[in-house]
């Protein structure tokens, strides 16, 4: 994906981050957040 579609034109994001891996953003599933990365899961 293209980098303006995670960051504002100053470089924040509104997503989450992981805990575990730190660097990835968690995948909102509605009931959870989810990283693909590392598999960490937390629920809503």
């Amino acid at each position: 994906m293209a980098r303006n579609e995670y960051y504002d034109d100053d470089g924040t994001t509104d997503k989450e981050t992981c805990t575990r891996c730190g660097d990835s953003f968690l995948a909102d599933h509605g009931d959870r957040l989810h990283c693909g990365r590392c598999g960490y899961t937390e629920w809503k």
